[in-house]
C-alpha cells in the first residue's frame, strides 16, 4: 500500500516505523529537522505543508492508498486529510485533540455519506481510544488485554502469572483447562513463543488464552481473578482521558475517585461529574494518598499528563495496597519497563492509535484482526480455498508455528482438536508471530 503521512513529530515516527518494511511511506513536514529523525528508514520525506495542493500532487496523491495527517495542530491535519480527499480516492484519518473538533466531524460523519465534500473516512483521538482501552480491561478483572471477535463469539485474553498462581512452573499439559479453552501464546521477557505441552509457566509470564467468552471467563475465573468484584477505583489525574473515564464509570455501580492537582480543573470535574468524588491534591503525595484510602481501591488508574509522575503514582499506590494499576505512557517504548518494575497494565494512547490504524484500516485488508503484545503476534482471519482437501488439524503440515484457534462454519464457532477437519470455505482465526504471517497466508491460498 502507499501510504502519506503529514506530520513528523513523535506519533508521525511511530507510524511510518511500524509500517515503513511493508508499504510505500511517503512523509511530508514543513521542518527539515524533524525529518532528519527518517533518515535510517526506507521511505521518501518532502519538507513542505500537506495542506498545500501541489505538494500532494507532487507526492503523487491520486495513487494513494491511505493518508494519515497526525500533526499537533487539529485545523492543519483536517484541511490536509479534505485536500487529500478532493485529489485522490486515498482512505483518510485524521488525527484531532480539541473535541470541538472531533465533534463537529463526527456531526458530518453522522448525517452525510463518503461523498459529502466535508467527510473524513477515519478521525482518531488516542486519548479517546486510550480510555476505551482502560475501560475495556476494567471489565475483566485482573486481565492484560481482552479482544472479541466473531461477533463476540470469540474471545482473547490475556493473564499474567504471578507468584501465588497455581499455574507457575506447570508444564502446559499438566494444566486442567476445559476443551474450549487453547493457550496460543506465551510472553517472556519481552519476546513471544508458541507453547506446546511441555512448555512451563514461569512467574511473570504472560499467558495468553483464544476461545469462547464462557470457557476463557471459566478459566479466569478458576485460575486467575483473585476477587471478581470491584467495588472501588480510584483515578490520578483529572485531564481528558481521567474526565471520560470518570464519566463512563459513572454509568456503573462503582464508587469513584478522582485526584487532581488543578483547582480550576477540580471545578469543571465537579459541575460535570454527578457520582464522583473530587478530591483536588498531588498524586504523589504519600501523606493524601494514605488520608483518602487510595491504597483499599481495587483499581487505581494513573492517566496525568506526565509519565514519571504516572509511575510514581502507580507504585506508590500499589505500596499502600491497590489490588492493581492501570498506567499511562506517553512514551510507547517506556511501557514495558513500568510493567517490569511493577505496574500491572501500562498503556499508551499513541500506541493505542497505530494499533487503531493497524487494525482498522491497514491490516483490516489484509485480514489481519488484531495485533498482541505490543506486535509480537497477530491474530490473522483467512478463508480457506475451495479446492482445500479436508484435512485433519494435527496433520497440517504449516510453513511456521502457528495455532489455528478458531474454525467458523456453517454459522458455528469450533475450537478445533487434532482431529478436527479443516474444510474448504472454513473461515479460521489464527494465532502466529507477525514475522510468520505471509508465509501463513500463502498456505491457505
Amino acid at each position: 500500500m502507499k501510504i502519506i503521512i503529514y506530520g513528523a513529530n513523535e506519533m508521525g515516527s511511530i507510524i511510518a516505523a511500524e509500517f515503513f518494511e511493508d508499504h510505500d511511506i511517503i512523509v511530508i513536514d514543513p521542518n527539515a529537522k524533524s525529518l532528519e529523525k527518517f533518515n535510517n528508514l526506507d521511505l521518501t520525506t518532502i519538507c513542505a505543508d500537506a495542506s498545500n495542493m501541489n505538494i500532494l500532487r507532487e507526492a503523487d496523491i491520486k495513487n494513494c492508498d491511505v493518508f494519515i495527517a497526525c500533526t499537533s495542530i487539529d485545523e492543519g491535519n483536517i484541511v490536509a486529510c479534505l485536500i487529500a480527499k478532493q485529489l485522490s480516492s486515498a482512505e483518510t484519518v485524521c488525527f484531532v485533540s480539541k473535541k470541538e473538533c472531533r465533534d463537529s466531524l463526527r456531526v458530518i460523519r453522522e448525517e452525510h455519506n463518503r461523498s459529502h465534500p466535508l467527510y473524513i473516512d477515519n478521525i482518531i483521538w488516542p486519548e479517546r481510544l486510550l480510555t476505551h482501552e482502560i475501560l475495556r480491561i476494567i471489565t475483566v478483572p485482573d486481565a492484560v488485554d481482552v479482544e472479541y471477535f466473531s461477533n463476540n463469539r470469540a474471545k482473547l485474553l490475556e493473564y499474567r502469572i504471578k507468584e501465588n498462581s497455581i499455574l507457575k512452573d506447570k508444564k502446559l499439559k499438566n494444566c486442567p483447562f476445559n476443551e474450549e479453552t487453547l493457550v496460543v501464546g506465551i510472553a517472556r521477557d519481552e519476546e513471544l513463543f508458541i507453547p506446546n505441552g511441555d512448555s512451563e509457566f514461569k512467574i511473570g509470564d504472560k499467558a495468553i488464552f483464544m476461545g469462547t467468552p464462557d470457557a476463557l471467563d471459566n478459566t479466569a475465573g478458576q485460575f486467575f481473578i483473585e476477587d471478581n468484584n470491584i467495588k472501588n477505583i480510584a483515578i490520578i489525574g483529572g485531564g481528558s482521558v481521567g474526565y471520560e473515564l470518570a464519566k463512563s464509570l459513572e454509568n456503573t455501580r462503582l464508587k469513584i475517585k478522582i485526584v487532581e492537582n488543578n483547582y480550576k480543573r477540580c471545578e469543571f470535574l465537579s459541575q460535570n461529574l454527578k457520582k464522583t468524588l473530587v478530591l483536588n491534591a498531588d498524586g504523589t503525595n504519600l501523606e493524601f494518598l494514605e488520608q483518602e484510602g487510595i491504597g483499599n481501591c481495587d483499581v487505581a488508574i494513573c492517566v496525568t499528563n506526565n509519565d514519571e509522575k504516572n509511575l510514581l503514582c502507580s507504585l506508590l499506590t500499589k505500596q499502600l495496597g491497590a489490588k492493581r494499576t492501570i498506567t499511562r505512557v506517553d512514551q510507547a517504548a517506556t511501557a514495558t519497563l513500568f510493567e517490569k518494575v511493577g505496574v500491572d497494565v501500562a498503556i499508551s494512547p499513541k500506541e493505542a492509535a497505530v494499533n487503531e490504524i493497524k487494525n482498522r484500516i491497514i491490516e483490516s485488508h489484509a485480514g489481519i484482526l488484531a495485533t498482541v503484545e505490543r506486535g509480537l503476534a497477530e491474530i490473522l482471519e483467512l478463508k480457506v480455498r475451495e479446492d482445500f482437501p479436508d484435512t485433519a488439524l494435527m496433520k497440517l503440515n504449516l510453513p511456521a508455528r502457528a495455532v489455528i484457534a478458531i474454525i467458523e462454519r456453517g454459522g458455528k464457532i469450533i475450537i478445533p482438536k487434532g482431529q478436527t477437519l479443516i474444510r474448504a470455505n472454513d473461515s479460521l482465526l489464527i494465532f502466529t508471530k507477525s514475522q510468520n504471517v505471509a508465509n501463513i497466508k500463502d498456505f491457505f491460498k
